[in-house]
């Protein structure tokens, strides 16, 4: 009998803590990687001779003043950050009433256009360059970074429009009735009532969009031209890869500065995003 407490620690540890541990190792060594060099120096990086990767032995800043000295990463990150901002914005504010109006309002073929809605972000990425640079050059912002902003929300609608359908569905119409019933137009009780119980679906939308354009690169690499167009990620490419030769340095400490913002987001909303996309997809 006294060992039975003994054996449920060991199984626990073997079946829970240990596959745990190896899991959070495999994730966050390369992330430690990339930290851990944007503060090496360039000897230190490319060092043949080099027997602890993973310590740091000469912590230096020069990645980050390189960042700020010899490329013009702040209007990189601007850039990024406006684009990501606009786009989570209109994704949302049209992704919210599409999806409302399939899980609350009944019409005919509702269930037929949501699942059309989704079909759509299941569509190849790559069948679409052509037609969406000749779109952008005829409306005049082919090579301009506010191609994007036009671009990006044909991409994340969809899927944000799925997901909050299937939260919305998860939701009560009753109190929505009663505000109704007390005076509220149907928009005043939505805005009132249905919005703010939808809060945990809305940011998990919103996290996914702002994470689509924040980290997109294919996009971004056909429709913008010119250095000041640049977001973060094409610039970091652009400037610190060559047919010969990486930055490492340089380009670590820029992959660090822009995981930031992605980072964040994630840390304050992770509970808030994971109980959005279970309710959202399960129930969708």
């Amino acid at each position: 009998m006294s060992r039975s407490p003994i054996r449920r620690v060991l199984t626990q540890i073997l079946t829970t803590y240990i596959p745990l541990i190896i899991v959070l190792i495999v994730l966050l060594l390369p992330l430690y990687w990339v930290l851990i060099t944007s503060f090496k120096g360039e000897v230190e990086i490319y060092s043949a001779s080099r027997q602890a990767p993973l310590i740091i032995k000469q912590p230096t800043l020069i990645n980050y003043q390189w960042l700020f000295t010899k490329i013009p990463y702040q209007r990189y990150f601007l850039n990024s950050a406006v684009v990501s901002l606009v786009t989570t914005f209109f994704s949302l504010l049209v992704s919210v009433m599409a999806g409302y109006a399939i899980a609350h309002l009944r019409f005919s073929g509702a269930a037929v256009i949501g699942i059309l809605i989704f079909v759509t972000y299941l569509i190849p990425r790559t069948l679409l360059f052509i037609p969406v640079a000749l779109v952008t050059q005829q409306l005049g912002v082919f090579g301009k970074f506010v191609s994007l902003i036009l671009v990006y929300p044909t991409f994340a609608i969809p899927f944000c429009t799925w997901l909050l359908s299937g939260y919305f569905s998860t939701l009560p119409l009753e109190p929505e009735e009663c505000a109704m019933v007390d005076g509220c137009t149907r928009v005043g009780a939505i805005a009132r009532v249905t919005l703010p119980m939808a809060v945990p679906g809305i940011l998990t939308a919103g996290v996914f969009a702002f994470t689509l354009s924040w980290n997109e690169f294919l996009y971004a690499l056909v429709l913008v031209t010119g250095d000041l167009n640049r977001t973060v990620v094409l610039g970091v490419i652009a400037k610190f890869q060559t047919s010969d030769w990486a930055y490492l340095g340089p380009m670590m400490a820029a992959a660090t500065l822009g995981s930031i913002p992605v980072a964040l987001l994630f840390f304050f909303f992770m509970d808030l995003y994971v109980a959005g996309l279970t309710a959202g997809a399960v129930k969708g």
